[in-house]
């Protein structure tokens, strides 16, 4: 029997994770999963420290068969660990042909396409340096893993991807970065070339994962990206999969299709 509720279906790495952890304050998922409550289930399969090697390897075991339950929105947010540069010590790092054929091995794969969802590819975030150094010192680590030039690159792969294949991209990249008042001539905010960005600071907390105001800025964004491409499916657009306990009429109808259900059996 399939399920009553639709899928906003959240596929990343920790940021994706950590973004139904409350504990800092405002937090993406639950967000999301307040805006859509009764009417799709937010579901939050964020795996810490995966790149989009180990995604496609999980892919086929955590997508739901659709006769089960339906996978209305897809979300696909990866790359801040494939960005890790080779040599880093935490062996996340995916090359960057690799990571695009891994993006499109995962919106084209069977068990997602069996949905036919809507698809958001999201771009990795920047990346301070600063602070990721300071992690990534107490790791033991040599140098820092992940560089603000690399991060860049990979974002500008996902909108590749998305406009070769006409998928909506989230560029969050762009986004953050905007709000630096970077100029394109100018070294990228984040890099150890300059001086630390107290605007990146504000939004990410340890160089990489996102204080409350980073994930503000994704749940704001999403919202726009849906907007734009289907303005139906905005909440606010969407009806309650149940009646309301008061409304009458709509309960009368619901009894009805449900005895219909049952005499079909």
């Amino acid at each position: 029997m399939a399920a009553a509720y639709d899928q906003f279906f959240l596929f990343g790495d920790s940021i994706t994770e950590q973004s139904s952890d409350q504990g800092r304050g405002f937090s993406f998922a639950a967000a999301l999963q307040y805006a859509y409550i009764r009417r799709l289930d937010v579901v939050n399969r964020g795996f810490s420290g995966y790149n989009t090697d180990q995604a496609v390897d999980v892919l086929p075991m955590i997508i739901p068969a659709p006769e089960y339950a339906r996978i209305r929105f897809l979300m696909v947010f990866f790359g801040a660990n494939d960005a890790s540069i080779p040599e880093a010590l935490n062996k996340q790092h995916v090359p960057l042909a690799r990571y695009r054929e891994n993006l499109l091995r995962i919106v084209t794969h069977p068990a997602i396409v069996a949905h036919k969802p809507r698809v958001i590819l999201v771009t990795p975030p920047p990346v301070n340096e600063h602070l990721q150094w300071i992690r990534d010192k107490a790791r033991g680590f040599e140098r820092v893993s992940r560089t603000a030039v690399a991060t860049k690159s990979y974002a500008d792969a996902v909108c590749e991807l998305g406009k070769e294949l006409g998928i909506p991209v989230l560029n969050l990249w762009k986004t953050f970065i905007s709000k630096t008042g970077w100029k394109i001539e100018e070294p990228i905010p984040g890099s150890m070339e300059i001086n630390e960005n107290s605007i990146l600071e504000d939004l990410m907390h340890d160089g990489l994962h996102f204080n409350p105001a980073g994930y503000r800025i994704l749940y704001d964004e999403m919202m726009k990206l849906i907007a734009e491409h289907w303005p139906d499916q905005l909440p606010e657009n969407l009806p309650y999969i149940f009646p309301t306990w008061n409304d009458d009429l709509a309960w009368e109808t619901f009894e009805q299709k449900t005895n219909q259900n049952e005499d079909t059996k």
